[in-house]
């Protein structure tokens, strides 16, 4: 897991062709006046998903993990908890892992929270557990970029 500013994504490039194509949409794109849905960057190895939506409490969370994609979720207005942690840490399957959606729900007890506001990224891997979309102090309607990398 990675947590920074957009303004720092250059440092990343390092890590490959496919997450600097990532971040340079996230960078010369107007997110703010992007209509939600899918955005093709190249192809189904690299897209993004807009979304404007509400935080819940955490109460309310659902862990999930992804094996094929690596996520840059990027917050472009509000703010957002996100709670995150090892997958060796998450022993319990609550809902088997779907290849087609690329998802699994687990439930743990070793995590921990960050608070993501306007202008912060948080890049998921494939070994790292999060649960997303979580209200900082109230229910709040954010708009987020959710950059999918094929790995």
């Amino acid at each position: 897991m990675i947590f920074d500013r957009l303004n720092n994504a250059s440092q990343y490039d390092v890590l490959g062709q496919k997450i600097k194509k990532g971040f340079e949409f996230l960078i010369n794109t107007d997110l703010k006046t992007l209509p939600e849905g899918k955005y093709e960057i190249k192809g189904n190895e690299i897209f993004a998903n807009v979304q404007s939506l509400k935080t819940k409490p955490k109460e309310d969370k659902k862990w999930e993990v992804h094996r094929k994609y690596i996520d840059i979720q990027y917050v472009i207005k509000g703010r957002e908890k996100m709670g995150y942690g090892i997958l060796e840490d998450f022993k319990k399957v609550i809902t088997p892992y779907d290849n087609e959606k690329d998802v699994e729900f687990l439930d743990g007890e070793k995590f921990n929270y960050i608070n993501v506001q306007e202008g912060d990224f948080v890049m998921f891997y494939p070994n790292d557990v999060h649960a997303p979309m979580l209200s900082v102090e109230n229910d709040e309607e954010i708009k987020k970029v959710i950059v999918k990398i094929a790995i």
